[in-house]
């Protein structure tokens, strides 16, 4: 198994695979269709706050940040020494950090116009819990992406990744395929926009 992060309460909360710094050509192909189409997502939403859950090193919610300097935007993720690491070096004056659990948020009803959960939701052990959450602290938007199912499975499985866990990624806990996730999200609102950039589905869902 591949090395991974885990939380103080022994959740696995990611890999030490840097894939948004990596220089491999083709993780990198892969990588700029993934953040262009979250960008396009993110500038359609043009939110004036946003709560960015499982929000990792804080690699993504900075890039915000500094793009949008008159937003407020709030990233939380477990306690983990990586996590905590990259928040050190990714601070903005607009955007602040907490350490929680995706479940039960500390927010106010409609506190941000956007809530948004980039490669998370795979992960916690009650995603329609988590989705519920977030809708209830968004007034606007929500703005999702996991993994599509079973594809990411296979492509595990053809580079030799995780045989005995059949392609499964560590800490991979819920799996959709494009529609299974399209029709999860549906509950919580307008659908406005479905992109599947490889290997990932990605949704901006209108509250």
């Amino acid at each position: 198994m591949t090395d991974v992060t885990v939380s103080q309460d022994g959740i696995v909360t990611g890999n030490t695979y840097d894939k948004y710094g990596s220089t491999n050509p083709l993780v990198k192909r892969l990588m700029a269709g993934f953040e262009r189409s979250l960008d396009e997502l993110y500038e359609r939403a043009a939110p004036a706050s946003v709560l960015d859950v499982g929000c990792g090193e804080g690699v993504l919610v900075h890039r915000w940040a500094q793009a949008h300097s008159e937003a407020r935007l709030v990233g939380i993720d477990l306690e983990e020494e990586s996590i905590q690491a990259g928040w050190e070096q990714h601070r903005a004056p607009n955007l602040e950090y907490r350490v929680m659990p995706a479940e039960n948020l500390p927010f106010g009803e409609n506190e941000f116009e956007l809530a948004s959960a980039i490669e998370v939701l795979e992960h916690v052990p009650d995603p329609e819990h988590t989705l519920a959450e977030m809708a209830r602290c968004a007034s606007t938007h929500l703005l999702v992406s996991v993994p599509r199912e079973p594809l990411w499975r296979m492509l595990n499985m053809a580079r030799g990744a995780y045989w005995s866990e059949l392609g499964n990624t560590p800490g991979h806990l819920n799996h959709w395929s494009k529609r299974s996730f399209v029709r999860a999200l549906s509950a919580h609102g307008e659908v406005l926009e479905v992109r599947s950039p490889f290997p990932w589905t990605m949704l901006l869902v209108r509250l």
